[in-house]
């Protein structure tokens, strides 16, 4: 049994909340396999997870780019919902936790700190992982790319979050993998952690994010002073 989420011990937050794709869960190859089968059903070659990877914490619509450069953007939108379609039918065939993260969220829960996930991915899609990693009842929110009105880097999403786990923004910690991660946070007041083992494009500098904290490996934050410290009482 978790203890009160509001006295955890010391150095870890509160409440952490994570993106999902690049941070916590590697889903490039069940991405790639989707990406793959449009451009099978077009008679098109098939992309390399190497072509792949860097984008897909930029979402659906630039993976489709890298698979169709050649399109403009309003082709590559018709796109989407096959692609979304394929890779409903094999989510979690061949995506994994990235190593350390397991054990990461396990300290997590047994140090009282209470732990969710705010991604971009369609809401839908990112329940359908839960039962797969048995999150179900760990996981304390889940927000999707849909899930509201607002995306990251829109504050909303974090805030909302927080909200709805009743623990206040400032005492949060949001972890991601993506510079729009540790926007939205800085946006929401949230402290941040931004993550290296993630997808980024060879000209992302993560040093210029502005993150409280760096990371290269999840085992870092199995120990409470790697996380940035709260702010100062008022």
């Amino acid at each position: 049994m978790r203890s009160d989420p509001s006295q955890p011990r010391a150095g870890f937050p509160p409440a952490a909340l994570f993106d999902l794709d690049g941070t916590l869960l590697d889903s490039a190859p069940d991405l790639l396999a989707a990406a793959n089968a449009t451009l099978a059903a077009r008679g098109r070659a098939p992309l390399t997870l190497e072509q792949l990877r860097p984008v897909v914490s930029k979402g659906s619509r630039a993976m489709l780019a890298v698979a169709f450069p050649e399109l403009e953007s309003d082709a590559r939108e018709t796109l989407l919902p096959e692609f979304l379609r394929h890779y409903e039918s094999v989510i979690g065939q061949h995506s994994q936790l990235f190593d350390g993260v397991a054990e990461l969220l396990q300290r997590l829960d047994d140090n009282g700190t209470v732990w969710g996930v705010v991604t971009n991915k369609p809401e839908y899609l990112a329940r359908l992982i839960l039962p797969q990693l048995r999150w179900e009842q760990r996981c304390a929110v889940l927000i999707g790319g849909d899930t509201l009105a607002e995306r990251k880097p829109h504050p909303l999403p974090l805030l909302t979050a927080a909200k709805r786990i009743g623990i206040a923004a400032d005492a949060c910690v949001y972890v991601g993998d993506d510079e729009r991660d540790i926007l939205a946070a800085r946006a929401a007041g949230m402290r941040s952690v931004a993550v290296l083992w993630g997808y980024r494009l060879e000209q992302d500098v993560p040093s210029n994010w502005q993150a409280d904290q760096l990371v290269e490996h999840p085992r870092q934050l199995w120990q409470a002073e790697a996380w940035p410290a709260p702010p100062p009482a008022s």
